[in-house]
């Protein structure tokens, strides 16, 4: 697997898990008092969010990218949610072609 491919793959499952994270495990702990979800999906999202960044950045030296063009908007990305998949559709999807 390509080294782009494994970015690919590891901003889709940052994505999920910050959606998952931030619209039904953190409500359900606010609104049920059930905090069960967030004990779970929130160390699985911090391993994958510091598996993001890392890989970016090794992606990035990789391939020379230029910080100020390219860099900061994937790292951007996230720390937003649903920004991995519009990263992943306007940047990394037109690299791997």
């Amino acid at each position: 697997m390509s080294s782009l491919r494994v970015l690919r793959l590891i901003a889709l499952l940052e994505g999920i898990s910050l959606v998952l994270l931030v619209f039904v495990a953190v409500p359900l702990k606010r609104v049920a008092d059930r905090p069960e979800l967030v004990q779970i999906i929130g160390p699985i999202h911090g391993i994958l969010f510091l598996l993001f960044v890392v890989k970016t950045l090794s992606f990035a030296v990789e391939r020379n990218w230029k910080f100020k063009e390219i860099t900061w908007k994937v790292l951007l990305a996230c720390i937003i949610p649903f920004g991995p998949f519009y990263v992943d559709y306007q940047i990394l999807r037109k690299i791997d072609q």
